[in-house]
């Protein structure tokens, strides 16, 4: 193969005249500057260590300390005992040791002052009164205020790095098991029957008064040890150790700006996307990306961020694990069937949009026909994850299918050609709902769903991506893709013709085609394709765009516009399933390290009692709102809660996971653990980066992303307030499911939603008082 002899630095053969060795110089060269990145990355990351270990205080302080050490030694006589003490143990006692005595007292006090500092602001992080202030017209108290400009005067010292803040944030805390007993059965009251709740608090009574005492005593040693009791377990049970296909039931994806086309050339809006995933790439390696601060004050954990690029998620037997790389060089493009390695650096210097353009038009011009199982060879990576690891080691461990598994997965990402294109019209809903189906499954084997994630462009040039989920939460892909959007809007990177601007500098790498033997491997490829079509074909999803309001009403009503959306959602599954299911609602734990996700239960006692006085002709508009407000009320609160440590669901899994390890079986576990989330649901955050302003851009809106239904009878719903007059809500449900259907789902949520207008439209005619 001519991409191997390239790969070869130097040959040397042996003759009657001696040694003959010949060198190649333009391999030694890329050795010699991948070398030299290399300690220059290390170098970088080792001064941004320094900084973030000092933070918030800047490196600048310890001269400010030498100066004021020096001028205290040589100003005041007592103090000379100080810096004599540490001169007793140098080599002499010279002026110049002198100094260096002072600067070491100096360090010393430095370092005492640093982690007073530090430990003082991890101490004021800890505080979460703020959280219950912020909202709701609440008037803030003088603790939270002073509290604040304490937060404001210690970290505005020093521009902070993305993860200058890690080792202030606290830690998640272990609430105690008789507080998450009491949420949890206050959260099921409306699920059950009497009969149903008397033997629930029953089960919950022996449980709490039993084993649950033993359990809570290893949590706490495990939360006291290890930086967050719940992620590392979150990781390894839920997802890693989980068989079932990764493609609908796991991975996500993510939608372009639907209202903006900047360009209709698919190799000029590919290279465009994958330059400003490079940049972003970059901006984490050297720290410089600004980490999120909520209210811009309270910092959010950076940790998943580093898991972004260069990163896959390897099968296994039993358990996967995520394989993340320091570097990578490359990328990898999929395009009709075929796989190529695109060097994406040359010249020691990221390659240019124009450059990257060549580079993706030859492969869209290459006309070389796929190899024999290579077209299907990702739906190894859509299927059961044992299969895909008993294949990978049987088949992938050696010659050029190693090679070639192992540029994919060594990719700092992979790219997707598609030879469709992405639509969206108004007027057509049905391009939008295919449109999140292409990018949610494809055909089922035309993305590595392994990858953290794949980039997939449309023959139109409209983009999305399809990310997998254990590396990560859903957040920071939304981060990522707002940076996308925003930066390409801002820097207007075509020409008018819709290519790319500028000249290319230089002659970019010829991608490579990647080499396969995969005829003994066809039969499990087909057999993984088999698994994924299945679920490809049962997926129903629409894409509701609604647009009658949107964030400025619901603001006033004088709701929170989350809380407002999730009573719509429980009203439109009550009138759908004319029953009400445990409802899952993510939300955040990035205000403590290395935090992740936990579980808001939207069915509460308060939302279905409006639920049920919206069904009811007998009860008035006034009272009508009054609950309204009352299940509002009450979801933030449980929204506020989660965020700040005191959730359920993830604790209750962490005292399972627990009694597993201790083999003490504990029916109250079993039966919350495996009780069915019918309806899931989670909000696509937008507004993470400073460049973010839809008033400057106005289309720059994404329409969200969308994932599966968790259970098979169930719905999955995602949602993004995209404005101040539309919402997107992606719909999935099973085909092969009686009682469930996506679009029949899109009505409800629009007469709901439209109810609650009229609702607080006949409330608002109410009570206005006649002029005089």
């Amino acid at each position: 193969m001519a991409e191997a002899h390239s790969a070869v630095a130097f040959s040397f053969s042996i003759t009657h005249e001696g040694w003959d060795v010949n060198f190649d110089r333009e391999v030694l060269h890329l050795v010699w500057a991948s070398g030299i990145r290399s300690w220059k990355k290390r170098l970088a990351r080792f001064k941004n260590n320094v900084r973030n270990g000092v933070f918030p205080a800047p490196l600048q302080s310890l001269w400010a300390m030498m100066g004021i050490v020096l001028a205290l030694r040589y100003a005041n006589n007592t103090f000379i005992k100080y810096t004599d003490i540490i001169l007793q143990y140098l080599p002499g006692t010279s002026y110049i040791w002198q100094i260096v005595s002072c600067f070491i007292l100096s360090l010393i006090f430095w370092l005492i002052l640093i982690y007073m500092v530090r430990y003082t602001f991890k101490i004021m992080l800890m505080y979460k009164g703020w959280m219950y202030e912020s909202r709701g017209g609440n008037k803030v108290s003088l603790q939270t205020k002073l509290w604040g400009l304490g937060v404001k005067l210690l970290s505005s010292k020093s521009k902070p790095l993305l993860y200058s803040y890690q080792g202030s944030l606290p830690k998640l805390p272990l609430p105690p098991v008789n507080q998450t007993m009491k949420r949890y059965l206050k959260s099921v009251r409306p699920l059950m029957n009497d009969s149903e709740f008397e033997s629930m608090i029953k089960l919950a009574n022996e449980f709490e008064d039993g084993i649950a005492v033993k359990l809570q005593r290893y949590l706490w040693l495990k939360s006291w040890w290890s930086s967050n009791y719940v992620s590392d377990w979150w990781e390894e049970y839920v997802y890693l150790r989980s068989r079932t296909p990764l493609i609908v039931n796991s991975n996500f994806y993510g939608t372009d700006a639907i209202m903006l086309h900047s360009t209709s050339i698919q190799a000029a809006r590919a290279a465009m996307i994958i330059w400003q995933c490079l940049q972003y790439r970059r901006l984490i390696e050297r720290q410089e990306l600004e980490p999120i601060r909520v209210q811009g004050l309270v910092p959010l954990c950076s940790w998943q961020y580093e898991r972004i690029f260069n990163t896959t998620r390897v099968p296994g037997a039993v358990s996967d694990k995520i394989v993340h790389y320091n570097d990578s060089r490359h990328i990898v493009v999929y395009h009709a069937g075929r796989y190529f390695k695109v060097i994406i650096y040359s010249q020691n210097r990221i390659l240019h949009p124009c450059e990257i353009e060549e580079q993706i038009q030859s492969i869209l011009d290459n006309t070389e026909k796929p190899y024999v199982g290579e077209e299907k060879v990702a739906a190894l990576t859509a299927a059961d994850r044992t299969h895909w690891a008993n294949t990978r080691t049987q088949y992938f461990f050696k010659g050029i299918n190693r090679q070639s598994l192992d540029a994919i997965e060594k990719a700092a990402f992979v790219v997707t050609l598609d030879e469709v294109p992405y639509e969206y019209d108004p007027e057509n809903s049905k391009k939008l709902d295919e449109f999140g189906r292409i990018l949610m499954t494809g055909k089922g084997y035309d993305r590595w769903f392994d990858k953290s994630f794949t980039l997939c462009i449309g023959s139109n040039g409209r983009v999305g991506f399809n990310a997998e989920h254990s590396w990560a939460d859903a957040a920071v892909m939304s981060h990522l893709w707002e940076f996308i959007i925003f930066d390409e809007a801002k820097k207007s990177g075509y020409q008018e013709n819709g290519h790319t601007k500028g000249t290319p500098e230089l002659e970019p790498p010829k991608p490579i085609r990647l080499q396969w033997n995969l005829e003994p491997v066809l039969e499990a490829i087909e057999k993984s394709y088999q698994v994924s079509l299945a679920l490809v074909k049962d997926i129903d999803l629409r894409i509701l765009a609604f647009s009658d309001y949107g964030k400025g009403f619901m603001k006033t009503a004088k709701v929170s516009p989350d809380a407002f959306i999730q009573m719509a959602l429980q009203l439109a599954y009550y009138r759908d399933a004319g029953k009400f299911s445990l409802t899952y609602e993510a939300s955040m734990t990035r205000l403590y390290r290395e935090g992740r996700t936990e579980t808001v239960r939207p069915c509460t006692l308060e939302s279905s009692t409006w639920v049920k006085s919206m069904l009811d002709p007998n009860v008035d508009t006034n009272k009508r709102i009054t609950l309204l407000r009352e299940a509002c009320a009450t979801h933030q609160r449980g929204y506020q809660d989660a965020m700040c440590g005191k959730g359920i669901d993830r604790h209750l899994f962490c005292l399972y996971v627990v009694s597993k390890y201790l083999e003490v079986e504990s029916p109250f576990l079993n039966k919350v653990l495996s009780e069915p989330w019918r309806l899931s649901t989670s909000q696509t955050p937008h507004g993470q980066t400073t460049q973010f302003d839809l008033r400057k851009y106005p289309n720059c809106i994404s329409a969200g992303g969308g994932f599966g239904p968790v259970a098979n009878d169930g719905y999955g719903v995602s949602y993004i307030i995209a404005g101040e007059n539309l919402v997107f809500f992606h719909i999935s449900s099973k085909k092969s499911s009686p009682h469930t259907d996506s679009s029949r789902f899109a009505v409800r949520i629009t007469e709901a939603l439209n109810d609650m207008k009229s609702l607080h439209d006949d409330w608002i005619r109410s009570t206005k008082q006649p002029s005089s």
